[in-house]
């Protein structure tokens, strides 16, 4: 069981989804001085604090300076209402600096993996939520039946195609992440993918069709290990809009211990003591950012030995 929620989890935002085609109302509120709006700019989100150091602070924007971002035409979308104010995401990527438009004081544009949430963040959701709709929007400005071109309907929610009448809605796809564990060892494995040399992390990978989730566990280590599972549990989940997955995490218990690791995913996979994963400087690998479900998956089961 989790022992605290993940970052980018607990979105404090009411979505009401029933105001997304309201469009008079919508279009009251683009207007609004108070009206909140979250920016993103080529996949990074405003955030204040880390340059200086400290924690970082999701940056919302109103007023004029929010009248600024509209005026630069790029693709938005309604994300909820956080207490009384409506908030809404805007893409400013066309812009090739954002600086006139936001000033540095107000923040600076970042990769949110690379911030350093630490601690979950309600804020931190309402970021990476922008974030991942946004993409998507970019993403689809075509059909994907009939190659027509789409328009966004229902506030960012749907993109309609003007051809064929499809409609296409925000696409997740789920991921399974698992901590296999054998008796005192769990195991970790280095992707090939990894930008740090020495990290080792938690094996993943996606849901296939016609696959329950609990198969996907059992099949991803196999083929990424040749390591065998029997029992798995459910840990928690976490939104991963990088660009559009949910991350959904489990235990899988290790019947055999024999490692052969898939060299196009891994560049090494072992088996690591506990004592090892709560010294990993001592013994020269790296853990996960604590950002990640990863990492949380690793600390709860330290904490249960």
């Amino acid at each position: 069981m989790a022992s605290r929620a993940n970052v980018y989890s607990s979105s404090p935002l009411d979505r009401i989804h029933t105001r997304r085609d309201d469009h008079p109302w919508i279009a009251e509120k683009l207007e609004h001085p108070e009206t909140l709006f979250v920016p993103v700019w080529r996949s990074r989100n405003l955030v204040r604090g880390i340059d200086a150091g400290g924690p970082p602070e999701a940056v919302y924007l109103s007023g004029d300076t929010a009248a600024a971002l509209r005026a630069t035409g790029g693709n938005w979308a309604f994300l909820g209402m956080l207490d009384d104010a409506p908030v809404f995401g805007i893409d400013i990527s066309g812009e090739e600096d954002p600086t006139p438009l936001v000033p540095a004081d107000l923040g600076t544009f970042a990769d949110l993996r690379s911030v350093g949430w630490g601690e979950p963040k309600p804020e931190a959701s309402v970021l990476a939520h922008a974030r991942g709709l946004l993409h998507w929007r970019t993403r689809h400005q075509f059909c994907g039946v009939c190659g027509g071109k789409c328009e966004s309907r229902s506030s960012g929610h749907v993109m309609h195609c003007t051809s064929c009448d499809t409609d296409h809605f925000p696409r997740t796809d789920p991921a399974v992440i698992m901590l296999v564990h054998r008796g005192d060892k769990a195991l970790l494995g280095h992707s090939t993918r990894f930008p740090r040399a020495t990290m080792y992390s938690t094996l993943a990978g996606f849901v296939e069709p016609g696959e329950t989730l609990e198969e996907a566990v059992r099949r991803e280590v196999l083929e990424e290990s040749a390591i065998v599972c029997g029992a798995v549990h459910y840990h928690s989940s976490q939104p991963w809009p990088f660009p559009g997955n949910v991350m959904l995490g489990f235990y899988a218990e290790g019947l055999t211990e024999e490692i052969t690791f898939d060299t196009e995913e891994l560049k090494d996979a072992r088996w690591f003591t506990r004592d090892e994963m709560r010294n990993c400087d001592k013994h020269g690998f790296q853990l996960p950012r604590v950002d990640s479900i990863a990492r949380r998956l690793i600390e709860d089961w330290l904490a249960a030995g």
